[in-house]
Formats: C-alpha cells, sequence, structure tokens
C-alpha cells in the first residue's frame, strides 16, 4: 500500500504539484469516488484511494456503529488518504460527526444542508472539508462559509440533486466565474474524455458516482449492479421535488409515483409511497421494482463491471486518447 497504482501519462491530469485538487487532499489524481449510500463502503473507498483517487465513505446509509467499523476497515485497506460524505438531511449527524473526529478522518465532504453549520467545527479539528452544490448561488454561500473545496453538481447526477436542473456543463464555467475555492464537478462524468472536458471547462477536479457504482468492489447487490449495465438513455428521470428531489430507474416504484403526480400531485401519498428504506431494498437488497434505484443519466454509457483499478486504467487512457481538440 505504501505506493500509488500508476496508469500512464495523463500529464494534465496527474499533477499533484499545480493541481489544486490533488494538492489540498494530497492524492495523485483529482478524482473523487462519489460517497453514495449503498454503494460506497470501505472496500470501494480504499480501492479508489488505492488507485491515486479520493476514496469516500457513504454515512448516509450507515448506523454510526457501521460507519465507525468502515472508517477502521478503510484505515487497515489503505494508507492513502480517504474522506467520509456526510449527507445533512440523515438523522444521527451529530454522532456521525463525533464518530469522524474519534476515528481522525482527514476529509469530509457534506451536502443537502447549510455549509455554516458544520464547515468551521470540522476544520478546527484540521478536517478538510468540501461541500455539495447545485447552483451558483449555493457555492457562493459555500465560498463565504469558507470550505476548502466545492462540488458543482449538475442535474445529470444520481441521487438527490437540485431542483434548479441545471446540467454540468452549464453550472461549472458559471460557478468558476464566482468563486476562487478549488472546483470539482460532478454529475453525468465516467469517461476519461468527459473528465477532460470537465476540467476545460473549469473544473479542477471530479467527483465519479455511477460509474464506482457498477464495480466489484461497490457494497451493492449484483441484481442492482447488473440492472446498472443495462440502462439506456431516458431510463432515470429526476423527481419528487416536493419532498427531496431524487435521479432515480423508471421502475415500478416510479411508475407509482407518476400516477399519484397524475391524480393531483398528493404530497402525503408520496410520502406514503416512498415510505422507508426503498432505497436500500432496491440497491442493497436488489428488488429492482419494489426499490428505489439511484443513478444518473450517465449510466447509459455504463455497459460492463468493472474492478476499480480497470476503470482508472480505463479513464485515464481515455483522458488521454481525447487530445486537444482544435477548430
Amino acid at each position: 500500500m505504501s505506493n500509488f497504482i500508476h496508469f500512464g501519462i495523463a500529464e494534465n491530469l496527474y499533477n499533484e504539484n499545480r493541481n489544486p485538487i490533488s494538492k489540498l487532499f494530497e492524492i495523485r489524481y483529482p478524482i473523487i469516488q462519489g460517497g453514495m449510500i449503498w454503494h460506497s463502503g470501505w472496500r470501494l473507498a480504499s480501492a479508489v484511494s488505492n488507485c491515486g483517487g479520493l476514496g469516500l465513505i457513504g454515512a448516509g446509509s450507515m448506523y454510526p456503529d457501521i460507519l465507525r467499523e468502515n472508517i477502521r476497515k478503510c484505515k487497515q485497506a489503505t494508507d492513502k488518504p480517504f474522506g467520509v460524505n456526510v449527507p445533512m438531511l440523515y438523522p444521527n449527524l451529530e454522532e456521525i460527526i463525533k464518530i469522524i473526529f474519534e476515528e481522525q478522518v482527514k476529509i469530509v465532504f457534506t451536502s443537502a444542508g447549510n455549509p455554516k453549520t458544520y464547515t468551521k467545527i470540522l476544520q478546527k479539528e484540521n478536517i478538510k472539508v468540501a461541500h455539495v452544490v447545485s447552483s451558483t448561488k449555493f457555492a457562493v454561500k459555500c465560498e463565504e462559509a469558507g470550505v476548502d473545496a466545492i462540488v458543482a453538481e449538475g442535474f445529470e447526477a444520481g441521487g438527490h440533486n437540485g431542483r434548479e436542473e441545471t446540467t454540468t456543463f452549464c453550472l461549472i464555467p458559471n460557478v468558476k466565474k464566482h468563486i476562487s475555492k478549488p472546483l470539482i464537478a460532478a454529475g453525468g462524468i465516467a469517461l476519461g474524455s468527459q473528465v477532460k472536458a470537465a476540467m476545460i471547462l473549469g473544473a479542477d477536479g471530479v467527483q465519479i458516482g455511477s460509474r464506482f457504482a457498477a464495480t466489484s468492489e461497490a457494497s451493492a447487490h449484483d441484481n442492482w449492479k447488473n440492472k446498472i449495465t443495462e440502462l439506456g438513455e431516458g431510463d432515470t428521470q429526476l423527481t419528487l421535488k416536493e419532498l427531496a428531489p431524487v435521479r432515480m430507474v423508471k421502475n415500478k416504484l416510479f411508475h407509482e409515483f407518476e400516477n399519484i403526480y397524475q391524480n393531483g400531485k398528493n404530497v402525503e401519498l408520496l410520502k406514503e409511497t416512498l415510505g422507508r428504506a426503498k432505497a436500500k431494498l432496491g440497491m442493497f437488497e436488489g428488488d429492482l421494482e419494489n426499490g428505489e434505484l439511484e443513478i444518473g443519466q450517465v449510466s447509459a454509457l455504463i455497459d460492463e463491471i468493472f474492478p476499480v483499478e480497470d476503470v482508472f486504467k480505463k479513464i485515464i487512457k481515455e483522458f488521454d486518447d481525447a487530445g486537444n481538440p482544435r477548430i
């Protein structure tokens, strides 16, 4: 575990002395693995970190004791930097933060909440903080809150998302104009060419979720991983804006929501239909019809389940092969 896995040239990608994200997190490549619920356990996070990216443990689907166990196992599996993703809309938030302090986690990505809530508290413990936003307005608020980096996520992304429906390619250059902090692009990124495109638009690094969801090391159910490889364009949609916007696969559960919308948009009935633990039912337990299946639009480009190391090799090669376009 003492050396990064090396994959090739990618001179603009491997630039740890000059790239702000690589320098900030002390990683080889400015590639962050999204802290996806029911996918991002210690195996995925450590594999990404060992490949030179930044692995994130997804605290959103973990009870506090499970989070502690995953942090400890991740430390045993890698001596490279890794972090924890903390969605601030989930319960047990104070206990989760306490565990992060006790286990001496050095990097935290927060989302779905006000960045002012915990940024300074975390930074007092020498923790580097990045916050996920879906608009330029909230990116500016992140800068005011003093975060170390900002993740700007377009609505192509899977899982909980912004209401504005701004695409990544529109969002990144606009955010870049209004902030000075290191900028990470997220949403709709799975190929090395997409990494390069995001960086051309002004991103310093990228956060990738869906591509890492379909890896051997992801903790999701095999039924769900296989389903990801079968998805095509138009098979996901952003819904449930009245509750918490989420991009999900158009399965039986999704169509139940659509029927409610067609019959008057009854918010209480939406809540009742969503119920509890539907994401666990779908992505972790493998019920592809009655469970909530969260994945990004870029799933249409994913047609095989790879180990994390192969995903990195592929991204680096694609990044190099994309070249420098001319007009």
